[in-house]
């Protein structure tokens, strides 16, 4: 883990900040992210499929529960990646935005370029393991930084309770 004093950006309880590390469910951060800073309409809506909640489901991996064909905005996604931490609704933001959770890492790797990070790779969405994946404590305090500079990410992030649209 890694403390950080935002107001002077030093770190003050490091724990080898620069060390590779496995980021699991904080990847969702970067996903809401990259997210945000691509939707152009928040009402907008995503149909769930099958693919992504079987996903899911397979990966035994946490889930906001959107349910297969249910239309679900791109402002209910953004919490329910991470209110939840749902990878359900962080693969509809992939898919919505990018066409693919592939495509979309690639949009994550260039956001991770753009900060300036040099051991941070992201090769999904939802934070599931790969070798591949992966990110070290300092660069994730400048992600978490570059979130809560967005004002919609800064609103997600310090939401604890949250309500999606009624659905059928």
């Amino acid at each position: 883990f890694l403390m950080v004093d935002l107001k002077s950006g030093k770190a003050v309880a490091p724990r080898p900040p620069d060390e590779r590390t496995y980021p699991a469910s904080t990847t969702k951060i970067m996903t809401a992210l990259v997210a945000a800073e691509h939707i152009t309409d928040y009402s907008e809506t995503f149909k769930m499929t099958l693919e992504i909640t079987d996903k899911m489901y397979l990966a035994e991996a946490t889930a906001a529960g959107f349910l297969k064909d249910e239309p679900v905005t791109m402002t209910d996604l953004l919490y329910g990646t991470i209110l939840p931490s749902g990878g359900d609704a962080a693969l509809g933001l992939a898919y919505k935005i990018a066409g693919s959770e592939e495509a979309f890492a690639e949009l994550m790797n260039e956001k991770a370029r753009q900060l300036g990070l040099s051991n941070t790779h992201f090769t999904n969405v939802t934070g599931l393991f790969d070798k591949n994946h992966y990110t070290t404590a300092a660069d994730l305090a400048v992600i978490l930084k570059a979130a809560m500079d967005n004002p919609v990410c800064r609103q997600v992030l310090s939401t604890h309770p949250y309500t999606t649209a009624k659905t059928e």
